[in-house]
């Protein structure tokens, strides 16, 4: 069964406990939080203070992942702050194996996130060290963007790569019940959704339609 990952970038910070009480009380599987520093992408968002937070009102797991440009020198950090898994974009991390090798060390899951223009091909040599493959169905940085269609071929690719192992395939960026559907189609396991699960308040209702 598909897993739903509500992004938590999406929700009201104000009473941010209850959010998140509220998505594991309406079904999600996990939860996504987007740590941006304003470097490698174009916005600010939070850090491992957050992660801490969520992690004191909920145990369902979280999926961090770092759109930073030096996520190296950050692991620990959100490791210790709580994080089940961290992704790293490929594209920031000039030795890949050696970060997937550090953050399994820390005792989490590795996961690696592709940009829209990076070629799956970035995965060849890692494919036994990474619990996830995060692809990047919009640009990031921002919500709301629309769909790229493209990016199913990718999705489908890395799922014709997979063959006999046991990573994750997830998708991030502009998610709904008909996108989500065409990218599970495609071999995805993991939707990530802001919008798609936020909008008019009812996540048990959104997160069972993405279902």
């Amino acid at each position: 069964m598909v897993c739903i990952a509500p992004s938590i970038l999406s929700a009201d910070f104000s009473k941010l406990r209850e959010e998140v009480i509220a998505l594991e009380q309406a079904g999600a599987d996990m939860l996504h939080l987007d740590v941006m520093d304003g470097h490698y992408v174009p916005n600010l968002t939070f850090g491992p203070q957050i992660i801490k937070a969520v992690r004191e009102c909920t145990r369902l797991p979280l999926d961090v992942h770092l759109m930073v440009t030096s996520p190296d020198e950050m692991l620990e950090w959100f490791v210790a702050a709580g994080a089940d898994n961290i992704t790293v974009h490929a594209e920031t991390c000039p030795h890949l194996d050696k970060t997937l090798q550090t953050i399994h060390s820390l005792g989490v899951k590795a996961g690696v996130s592709l940009n829209p223009e990076t070629s799956e091909k970035v995965l060849e040599y890692v494919l036994d060290k990474i619990d996830l493959v995060l692809v990047m169905t919009v640009n990031p940085g921002f919500g709301g963007q629309t769909f790229i269609k493209e990016q199913l071929q990718k999705i489908n690719r890395i799922c014709e790569m997979r063959q006999d192992r046991h990573f994750k395939i997830e998708v991030d960026g502009g998610i709904n019940a008909q996108t989500g559907a065409e990218c599970v189609a495609a071999g995805a396991d993991i939707l990530v959704a802001g919008t798609a699960v936020f909008a008019g308040g009812n996540y048990k209702d959104n997160i069972k339609a993405l279902r």
